[in-house]
């Protein structure tokens, strides 16, 4: 299905848009039973609630009324999902000694993308990060950060590239900001600059 002259319209999940998400996700929770938890939990638990237990935790962050990301659609059906929250919801990636903090200033963190399978390849991820930017804005945020993995010459499975190329957040308006490994890149967006 081609994309090329359609606009993705962002928003944000909510209780409302929940069925949304569990029908982008799918049976299986994106990768593996994720249900976009991979952050948002330690190691431990992650694989304990790996599945169902995954979902049921996303679901009560979304009834709560917190937003863990926004959701991509065209033409009312929802192709692509991006988790975006300040950093200090992502406890894992608090936790990473990679992915440390390069200071003290509040970020904005993008840390995962999901797109339907019939839609990969169509430049929906650039459109997600530029979704992203604009609900950090609108929230009152001014710095989005993101933790792209460099391809190294080879393409990135979806398993592997959940977190994006630094080519895209590029294109997106995004500068490197530190090299965290041989892999991953830490890049920023300065919405008031």
């Amino acid at each position: 299905m081609s994309t090329r002259n359609k606009k993705l319209v962002c928003y944000p999940l909510t209780a409302e848009r929940w069925r949304d998400f569990e029908e982008l996700f799918g049976p299986r929770g994106a990768y593996g039973g994720c249900w976009c938890m991979w952050w948002r939990l330690s190691r431990k638990e992650f694989e304990k609630g790996q599945g169902e237990n995954n979902k049921l935790v996303m679901k009560n962050i979304v009834t709560s009324g917190k937003i863990p990301g926004i959701l991509g659609y065209y033409d009312n059906s929802v192709v692509g999902w991006c988790s975006v929250g300040p950093r200090e919801d992502y406890s894992s990636l608090n936790r990473s000694p990679v992915l440390k903090p390069i200071d003290d200033l509040p970020v904005w963190s993008i840390v995962c993308f999901f797109i339907a399978k019939k839609f990969r390849g169509q430049k929906i991820l650039l459109q997600l990060i530029n979704g992203a930017v604009q609900y950090v804005k609108e929230q009152g945020g001014n710095i989005v950060e993101a933790y792209p993995t460099i391809p190294r010459g080879r393409e990135l499975p979806p398993v592997t590239s959940f977190m994006g190329i630094p080519q895209v957040f590029e294109n997106a308006g995004f500068q490197k900001c530190a090299q965290a490994s041989p892999s991953k890149i830490i890049m920023r967006y300065y919405i008031n600059s």
